[in-house]
């Protein structure tokens, strides 16, 4: 039987930030939003037991919440600091919510995250925070940025979309193209974060599955945008393949080691035809391109082989399109396959230093490089190297085995 506190725990994981970005829109200030939030979430954790868990919990949660908001706004220390202009701002916060038809404010709260006033540097760290749900120990490790530092930075902005009055709506039609960018980079942001198996204080399980919604969200929003189309396809393929990338002991599956039969064939039709939607309107992008890779890989479902020259042209695309370091380590292991080994080290050994030095993803690339052109020694080192910055127990245990397997050669 699930008891009070484990029922709290999945309330908190599946239900936080559309209570957040709900009471954030009524009263545009995260802060107070996220500090009632706690206090509910508090107050459940201290009656839930004794009383059972609601029918509802969302609106219990959302009740509570609302009080403590209520509260703080009326209580001697919020009057000093003047936060808003009179009673029609608290009426506002109070605004009466069905509790069986609580909204979804999360695109609104991800708009405002992306308004120009913000600095660009912290719009998708705010974004998976608020938005997603995760902390800034887990935002820091995905930036590479101290946690306090991380943290820092998301109070600051905080403030800023309350004192600036940022208004917790939808832009215009005309204002979206401006602020969609770092829209779809929080997004794609929070399931690369999942992919990559980084630490996010237990809400990994959710990343994958509500950045995907989000995606759908704004296809809904604008079907005509290519892409957005093209995230959702992106996301769509490979959530399409995520059961396939473990076996059922928990092993770490590499993607061409995969069998296709455990893929998702009703997703990745999906995917294809938001791709091919996007194909049409004539404006290739990042998404795009990103989802046109997963596409090939897919077809070894009707083929049987990975078509590694097909990859190679448009990693090169890709590339030159958004030249981030991920993209360019993947080009390596892709010309590794399509041309030779040395082709792909070569392609390594072009990427900065410094910028790859931590970068674990290079390292195990760099490793298998080197396995297939024969330096054994050399890809020992590589493969010690990756492990020692590998974060995901399952792949760090595949890149042991890997090592363990030169020696047996």
């Amino acid at each position: 039987m699930v008891s009070a506190e484990q029922r709290a725990t999945e309330v908190a994981r599946s239900s936080y930030s559309r209570l957040l970005a709900l009471l954030a829109a009524r009263t545009g200030d995260i802060m107070a939003a996220e500090d009632a939030l706690a206090e509910a979430f508090r107050k459940a954790l201290e009656t839930w037991p004794a009383k059972g868990v609601p029918a509802n919990p969302d609106g219990w949660l959302m009740t509570v919440s609302k009080n403590a908001l209520r509260d703080e706004y009326r209580s001697a220390r919020h009057r000093t600091r003047a936060r808003l202009d009179s009673e029609e701002g608290l009426q506002q916060a109070m605004t009466e919510i069905d509790p069986d038809a609580i909204p979804d404010d999360r695109l609104k709260l991800l708009f405002v995250c992306a308004h120009p006033a913000i600095a660009e540097t912290i719009r998708t760290p705010l974004m998976l925070q608020t938005v997603l749900g995760l902390d800034a120990e887990a935002i820091g490790l995905a930036f590479l940025i101290p946690a306090t530092a991380m943290a820092q930075q998301l109070v600051r902005a905080k403030r800023k979309i309350r004192d600036a009055r940022i208004p917790f709506a939808l832009p215009e039609k005309s204002e979206m193209p401006e602020r969609l960018e770092s829209v779809l980079e929080a997004i794609y942001g929070a399931y690369a974060i999942d992919w990559d198996g980084l630490e996010t204080a237990g809400r990994t399980e959710d990343l994958a599955t509500e950045s995907l919604f989000l995606a759908d969200l704004l296809v809904s929003l604008l079907p005509q945008q290519p892409e957005v189309l093209g995230l959702a396809a992106l996301l769509s393929f490979s959530v399409a393949r995520r059961t396939a990338r473990f076996s059922s002991d928990g092993a770490f599956i590499p993607l061409e080691n995969q069998d296709p039969q455990n893929w998702d064939r009703l997703r990745i039709s999906r995917a294809r035809a938001l791709l091919q939607r996007a194909c049409t309107l004539g404006q290739v992008g990042r998404f795009q391109i990103e989802a046109a890779i997963q596409d090939v890989h897919c077809d070894r479902m009707q083929s049987g082989v990975t078509d590694w020259n097909a990859l190679a042209h448009l990693y090169e695309a890709l590339v030159r399109l958004a030249p981030t370091v991920g993209a360019a380590v993947s080009r390596a292991a892709v010309f590794g396959r399509a041309r030779n080994p040395q082709a792909g080290l070569d392609c390594l050994a072009q990427l900065n230093r410094e910028l790859i030095d931590s970068y674990q993803p290079a390292w195990a690339t760099r490793a298998h490089l080197q396995q297939l052109s024969g330096d054994r020694e050399a890809a020992g080192d590589s493969y010690r190297r990756a492990i020692s910055l590998t974060t995901d127990m399952a792949v760090r245990r595949y890149l042991e085995k890997c090592l363990d397997g030169l020696a047996t050669r």
